[in-house]
């Protein structure tokens, strides 16, 4: 009896010290994806995001990184990103692999998102301007850990998809692919309780007497039609999104989209 507790007290302790050490173990695996040099989210917040960006960089095999800076030296943002990606080598297959960033100058409100190599293939300008505009409202209005999350969140879904066609297509909507199926059940389930239930063959002309039936009185009105003109003003207004991709310092060509918030 006293061998069994012994077991049973030896078996605990470890557990006990098993479980700590198999924590600190997956802390060590994670990468270090979110650079905050300008201190725009706490502690929790990092944490999450950077969880967040390892576990949606696995299922890419791309690195999806966010980089925010005080700027000091004042460097064009797209400069900025060149320079961070040819120096830190990022890419989860390989150094300077497959990589996203987004890369915040809060000098300046400018933000620039670049693709390379596999972020270039899967997002091109066209998605990145997406991310853009979907990412912009909340930056704007201070809400960065909330436009980083769907920053991540929409870089990944977007990966999911070949390249060339519109991620944000209606026909790819969950919900909408869901309506379509409940409504093509619907029609089939009604056609075929009607079928079930025999055909009505007692219609208007069944009770309709052709000799005594007929128009009573035709009267037509003819109003008068007017046709007005409005000049519709061109919007010239600019909005976020363009900048385009280009070529780092080091050779490795990139996809790109600008804003400011």
């Amino acid at each position: 009896m006293k061998k069994r507790n012994i077991l049973a007290i030896l078996f605990f302790i470890a557990v006990y010290l098993a479980v700590p050490m198999e924590m600190s173990l997956a802390s060590a695996e994670l990468k270090t994806l979110i650079y905050d040099e300008a201190g725009l989210l706490n502690k929790e917040e990092y944490n999450e995001l950077n969880v967040m960006a390892n576990e949606y960089s696995a299922k890419r095999e791309t690195d999806i990184i966010i980089l925010t800076s005080t700027n000091d030296d004042n460097i064009d943002v797209m400069k900025m990103t060149e320079d961070f990606y040819d120096e830190k080598a990022p890419g989860y297959d390989k150094p300077n692999g497959n990589t996203v960033i987004l890369t915040m100058d809060m000098r300046n409100r400018d933000f620039y998102l670049a693709g390379f190599y596999k972020g270039k293939e899967y997002l091109d300008e066209g998605r990145l301007n997406k991310i853009n505009d979907k990412i912009t409202p909340d930056l704007a209005n201070g809400d960065y850990r909330l436009a980083f999350q769907k920053y991540i969140q929409t870089a990944y879904k977007y990966m999911g998809f070949r390249p060339g066609v519109n991620p944000d297509n209606i026909l790819f909507n969950g919900w909408f692919q869901l309506a379509v199926s409940l409504g093509i059940g619907g029609i089939i389930v009604g056609t075929m309780a009607y079928r079930s239930g025999g055909r009505v063959t007692v219609n208007r002309q069944t009770y309709e007497d052709a000799s005594t039936s007929g128009i009573l009185e035709r009267q037509d009105t003819y109003m008068r039609t007017t046709t007005t003109k409005r000049k519709i003003e061109k919007n010239n207004s600019g909005g976020s999104g363009g900048g385009g991709g280009g070529t780092t310092g080091g050779g490795h060509s990139h996809s790109g989209s600008r804003g400011s918030f």
